[in-house]
């Protein structure tokens, strides 16, 4: 199949229409069977069309998103990897209560044991529950892996 833009000569209408090779245009032209869409008009020409030339798979607008995307990954990277590190750093001395997290925190809240940094697991509830008493509690924004499960 292949496709031509036509034109009438009436009016100037330009539209596409499609057929099964170049003499079949000829064809159809020859035996009056072309017309306009828009006015009806049966003085029907080829159209100037723009060569169809296939976009190659290395362009530069390719490769421009493809930079975007890689410098984005980067940047997302370099900002994991610094938010890691500030985590990692506010953990140090602090101590793994895993599951025990409310208990404990709790515990030190009533001074039933002294005061230090914890780190632990808590569900979504006991965490709600932990600020709704007063009790200061900050969610960590990377997962921790616990240590019994470290490699």
């Amino acid at each position: 199949m292949i496709v031509f833009d036509l034109k009438c000569g009436a009016h100037g209408h330009v539209f596409e229409a499609w057929f099964a090779n170049s003499d079949s245009f000829e064809d159809q032209k020859s035996r009056g069977l072309l017309s306009c869409p828009i006015c009806g008009a049966s003085d029907i020409q080829k159209a100037v069309m723009a060569a169809a030339i296939p976009k190659k798979g290395n362009s530069l607008a390719e490769r421009s998103v493809s930079l975007a995307t890689i410098s984005e990954e980067n940047q997302a990277k370099e900002i994991l990897t610094a938010l890691a590190k500030a985590q990692a750093k506010l953990l140090e001395g602090s101590q793994w209560v895993g599951r025990n997290f409310d208990s404990q925190a709790r515990a030190m809240d009533a001074g039933e044991v002294e005061r230090s940094t914890i780190h632990g697991e808590v569900t979504a509830a006991e965490a709600k529950a932990l600020i709704e008493d007063g009790i200061a509690v900050t969610p960590l924004p990377l997962p921790v892996v616990p240590p019994e499960k470290r490699n």
